[in-house]
């Protein structure tokens, strides 16, 4: 099963204001654990929503806004996908993040091809997990 843990932005982290040095090296520290453990799939820091856009569909016409955006502790400032066997296992790796004070982590369960065999014929299921294997990415440093 892959999990996606999703660090929520705070008022730093949209300010742009950068973790202390220390928090880096525990971060470092952590993906090293995640990648020695055979866990890790992908893991990225996001710049801050002044530097984005929402786009949203609005009579059938698509709407782009300019960041910032209101509301930070709605917004994603990071995220990890994780392979775990169970929700368990996941909630023990988010257990080990060095989480800064006021920061808040999701964890939330990825939808697998698998998942929609009830309602997708199952040569579909299989050609989109084909697909998948075919154009995953071996994570590089």
């Amino acid at each position: 099963m892959r999990f996606m843990i999703i660090v929520k932005a705070t008022a730093d982290s949209e300010a742009g204001v950068l973790p202390a040095p220390e928090m880096f090296e525990a971060m470092g520290k952590f993906n090293e654990d995640l990648i020695n453990a055979g866990v890790l799939l992908a893991a990225e820091g996001l710049h801050p929503s002044s530097k984005g856009a929402r786009i949203t569909s609005e009579g059938g016409k698509l709407v782009v806004k300019d960041g910032p955006f209101a509301e930070a502790k709605e917004l994603v400032a990071g995220f990890w996908i994780i392979s775990a066997k169970s929700q368990d296992e996941a909630l023990e790796w988010v257990k080990r993040i060095p989480f800064e004070n006021g920061e808040t982590i999701e964890l939330r369960r990825v939808f697998e091809a698998a998942d929609f065999a009830d309602v997708v014929p199952e040569d579909a299921v299989a050609k989109e997990q084909a697909w998948r294997d075919a154009n995953q990415k071996p994570i590089t440093n």
